[in-house]
């Protein structure tokens, strides 16, 4: 909601417009839009698919932030996660705001080098889709724009020569570091996202303006990208495809959120919320790229005041990945990435007002990294099956229908056809009404190179259980073999030596069959108990099975070298594909939590694996050069059944020794002097800018108080308004705006005049306080102190309303007296020390905002406690104010074999704590905010690497009291989660410099 002191959006944008046209640059623009040769010939494609150095790949993605995860030895281990699901890329948003902190001053270090995250990724096997912006939206303060563009007159995401001439040592900077990376230099980038979601505006700018297009191209161009361009419409309205001239991409693509981001309601899928028209869309607008969809939901985010991402992951849970990931199949989907794989943290203040700490997203991986949302392994069952069918990056979509392919109009089935008889067809089954819970019962009618075939060829029918969906083979491939059909759905296929071994599964108990080419071998169960039968036909090349899926399964085996495991879907959870490194060569494994890879060293299979409980491991494919088994470098016994080579995995009991919180010897200092008599505001920055050239909003008040046009764009701000008293003043309005969830209080000298206990739909709040009992006598002076808290800058979705700009601190006051006259006030505001000339390099310019301790720095290790009180935040303070507090623990936990989640939970009571604002930091990170009486969040997971899991440890919290009685904060615990015996690399600890005393602080 928009401030009521606001001027008219509208007239704003067509003033800004007016003035941006002005010396445009046309000539420049223009002059970029011939045609441009291929620069590369590594990264080509077709109307099917990329290519990659000439081989057809599948780009099967998801979307991982490093800036939201500030520990670069981590980053494998998520690459790892994501290669295990059966992914080769990985998606990534760059966040400007983080690089560039002051005009002209760029830099990507530490935490914010890129190059760990390259040779991670490299490391991985994973190719990454480069999303440097200059917008980039993704739920981060300003969708990524520094706040320092908050003093341009141009509009943003438009051709206003000052907006263009700010991007572009940012563009640059960035851009070079990616062309570095870029796989035609040896790295992992193969392609380029320029801008973001570039779908609407509002009226009064003209759009889409391909000339803007084009400049960020050519900007990325000139720094060396020669990797194609993709780009993501919001929705599938074809802007900047190509053939469409000046700013047109190489590839288009488009997002899809079907579901929004309703976690309230988890369970309920709306009707006509189901896509439709990806096919039709797609051959009208880009019939010569591969169909890409840039963007598809994974998660959801969640707002302050919201439900939790358990509810955003049960919203886009497994059951939404199979009916609505196998839809985008069924149109033929091969660029395709899930936003987000992993979420990650909002740390230091980096999210936007819309969002708190948590980015978890409820995303395939969670923010503590861990595996265990079913929807993980569905989304590893389904990729790995793409991999494995080479087939169907070629094979035709066709058209939905309710009665050519099922005798049962409540069945859709969408065919993806073949273009010849030795070549896959692929058929997605789903329920007509795509939310359905109900069970269908349906019998197929398939076109293979047999004929049309009626299935099951049994008197028996398929079943379609809720909300699921299917995808059916002809003709398929299995390893030389020929599939004629399967009504179940298809994990992998593999060949070792001679033999050729085939996974399918099912839900639970559902009845299914399958042909397959047996040229006259016999069909023989040689393991488990799932019931099968092997029906006669008139196929005589072909072994017709029908089988019921349970819990055990079966291997069936048919002649001498063809086997089949037969699985229902809970089994087939735990089944993993893994390339042996330097081979051609693949392992199925089955048991372990997590497995990241694969490789033989003399006569030894060295196995990299996750456990999370003693499991009993079972290798198909074991190499027949190698006797014997390593599991993270530790030789494991092994015995020989059939088909599978076993080891035992057991876990012994892992003691994790976490301090107790509240037993530490908590320290206290006051964090808001600056309501006490004689406080020195000497060196703080005098509000006197007499004019703003925010084009959103306009002064309503003599001088600007807007917190960016002074430099501060981060964390709490802090205004001290003195004025000298007539006598007569009576009441005190003002506007403050920090965000939606924001809180402000306002004291007059040391009291107490009224707290903003914030709403989290509301970005602004005025109000009128009377302080007429107040002792203002004639002459004498006082001070206002207002803080206000800052949520983040607003997103910039829609050029031309310039949201970023939004004002945060106080935008309008009045200070009145009882004969209609106003008492002038001259303010002072601060944010974090030196704003823009941020003093933190290490952790970046949002981490830290404009609290007395941390301006002095406190929250960094080895601030000066020595002389602070001892008091617990758990007791708090008494009385409306800010109270920070700090205290230190060692950690000695067995992280070199153990991954152990650890988190920093808060016990929140409103009713019983008072209403506050907390600021969590660990190490001088800034790693939770906590809105007491708005929530939800509680529970602010810490990575490993920013807490150090063998070492010494400093935790800081500042608590802001906003009521009268004060508050404190209930109970604070380090849990730990679940420990996983792992086969990751080390985690480093990330460079956290500790206090000094800063030069200039106040």
């Amino acid at each position: 909601m928009r401030s009521p002191l606001l001027l008219a959006v509208a007239i704003h944008a067509l003033l800004s417009f007016a003035f941006n046209t002005a010396g445009r640059p046309d000539a420049l623009i223009w002059e970029f839009a011939e045609k441009r040769a291929p620069a590369q010939d590594i990264v080509t494609w077709d109307e099917h698919s990329l290519f990659v150095k000439g081989e057809r790949v599948l780009i099967f993605s998801g979307e991982f932030h490093p800036f939201r995860l500030p520990v670069p030895s981590l980053w494998l281990d998520v690459f790892q996660k994501v290669k295990a699901l059966g992914f080769n890329c990985v998606s990534f948003y760059v966040h400007w705001a983080l690089l560039e902190g002051k005009p002209g001053e760029f830099s990507a270090e530490g935490v914010f080098d890129f190059q760990p995250f390259f040779d991670a990724a490299q490391k991985a096997g994973i190719y990454l889709i480069a999303r440097p912006g200059p917008y980039i939206n993704a739920e981060v303060s300003g969708g990524g724009y520094p706040g320092w563009l908050a003093r341009l007159r141009g509009g943003l995401r438009t051709v206003a020569p000052d907006y263009l001439n700010a991007t572009n040592n940012y563009m640059t900077s960035i851009c070079k570091i990616i062309a570095d990376a870029q796989i035609t230099n040896g790295g992992p980038v193969i392609l380029l996202q320029p801008e973001n979601e570039y779908t609407v505006a509002n009226t009064y700018t003209p759009f889409p303006d391909a000339s803007y297009m084009e400049y960020v191209i050519q900007q990325a161009r000139d720094a060396g990208i020669v990797v194609p361009f993709i780009s993501n419409d919001a929705s599938p309205y074809g802007h900047n495809a190509p053939g469409t001239g000046l700013g047109e991409v190489e590839i288009y693509g488009h997002d899809g959120y079907p579901l929004g981001f309703d976690c309230a309601h988890p369970t309920v899928w709306p009707a006509n919320n189901f896509p439709t028209t990806y096919r039709s869309n797609h051959l009208k607008q880009s019939p010569s790229t591969p169909f890409s969809i840039v963007e598809f939901q994974a998660g959801s985010f969640d707002p302050w005041g919201g439900w939790g991402f358990e509810q955003c992951s049960a919203l886009v849970n497994h059951e939404f990945e199979r009916v609505f990931y196998k839809n985008n199949y069924a149109v033929g989907v091969t660029i395709y990435n899930l936003y987000m794989i992993f979420g990650g943290t909002n740390w230091g203040n980096l999210g936007h007002p819309g969002g708190y700490t948590s980015y978890d997203y409820g995303s395939v991986i969670k923010e503590d990294r861990t595996v265990t949302r079913e929807k993980y392994s569905e989304l590893k069952l389904q990729a790995t099956f793409l991999q494995s069918s080479p087939g169907y990056l070629t094979a035709t979509p066709g058209s939905s229908s309710t009665s050519q392919y099922s005798d049962n109009a409540d069945i859709t089935i969408t065919p993806l056809l073949a273009n010849s008889t030795d070549d896959a067809s692929f058929f997605v089954v789903r329920h007509t009404n795509y939310s359905s819970l109900a069970s269908t019962q349906y019998r197929v009618t398939l076109p293979t190179s047999q004929g049309n075939l009626s299935i099951p060829q049994t008197t028996q029918s398929l079943s379609l259980n809720g909300r699921d969906s299917k995808v059916m083979v002809t003709d398929y491939d299995v390893q030389g073999t020929r599939l004629l059909y399967s009504t179940a759905d298809i994990f992998t296929h593999v060949k070792q030596d001679d033999q050729t071994i085939l996974i399918l599964y099912a839900g639970a108990d559902e009845y299914n069959e399958f042909a397959i080419e047996a040229l006259g071998g016999s069909v023989k169960k040689i393991q488990g108990s799932s019931s099968f039968g092997v029906t006669s036909t008139n196929l005589s090349d072909f072994a017709m099975i029908n089988w019921t899926a349970n819990p055990e399964g079966s291997i069936l085996q048919i002649g001498d070298s063809l086997f089949i495991n037969l699985l229902d879907r809970n089994t087939a959870y735990n089944y993993w594909l893994t390339s042996i490194d330097g081979t051609d060569s693949k392992l199925i494994i089955n048991g372990p939590y997590l497995v990241r890879s694969a490789s033989i060293d003399a006569d030894g299979l060295h196995i990299k694996a996750d456990f999370n409980a003693t499991t009993r491991v079972e290798i198909i494919g074991f190499p027949a050069d190698a006797t014997k088994l390593f599991v993270n470098d530790i030789e494991t016994p092994v015995e020989v059944s059939g088909l599978t080579t076993a080891a035992n995995v057991s876990l012994a009991h892992v003691s994790l020794a976490t301090p107790t919180l509240a037993d530490l010897d908590w320290k206290y200092v006051d964090s808001l002097p600056e309501i006490q008599a004689g406080y020195d505001d000497s060196l703080w920055t005098v509000a006197d800018k007499t004019v703003t050239n925010n084009s959103f909003q306009s002064l309503v008040a003599p001088v600007s108080t807007f917190a960016s046009d002074y430099g501060f764009h981060t964390g709490v701000l802090i205004y001290r308004g003195h004025f000298n008293a007539t006598g007569y003043e009576n009441s005190f309005s003002l506007y403050s705006q920090g965000g939606t969830g924001f809180a402000a209080s306002i004291w007059l000298d040391d009291h107490l005049v009224s707290s903003y206990l914030g709403d989290p739909a509301e970005e602004g709040n005025g109000g009128k306080y009377d302080i007429s009992g107040l002792p203002l006598d004639a002459g004498t002076e006082h001070v206002l102190t207002v803080v206000v808290e800052n949520m983040g800058l607003n997103e910039n979705y829609d050029p031309g309303y310039d949201e970023q700009k939004a004002p945060r601190g106080i935008v309008g006051w009045r200070l009145e007296t009882s004969r209609a006259t106003g008492t002038p006030i001259t303010w002072k505001l601060t944010g974090n020390l030196g704003g823009e000339d941020y003093a933190d390099r290490a952790r970046g310019p949002l981490n830290e905002g404009g609290l007395f301790a941390e301006r002095q720095g406190f929250h960094l290790p080895g601030a000066p406690t020595e002389s602070w009180a001892s008091h617990s935040p758990l007791e708090g303070i008494g009385v409306p104010g800010i109270g920070f507090y700090a205290a230190s623990f060692d950690l000695d936990l067995p992280s070199d074999e153990w991954d152990i989640p650890l988190a920093f939970a808060f016990t929140n009571d409103t009713a019983a704590s008072g209403a506050y604002r907390a600021q969590l930091y660990v190490n001088g990170w800034q790693f939770g905010k906590l809105s007491s009486n708005v929530g939800p969040q509680t529970v602010f997971p810490v990575p490993e690497g920013i807490l150090d899991y063998n070492g010494p440890n400093y935790v800081a919290i500042s608590l802001w009291a906003l009521e009268q009685g004060g508050a404190k904060i209930p109970a604070l615990e380090l849990v730990a989660g679940t420990p996983v015996w792992t086969g990751r690399e080390d985690v480093e600890v990330v460079l956290s410099p500790g206090w000094t005393e800063r030069v200039g602080a106040y």
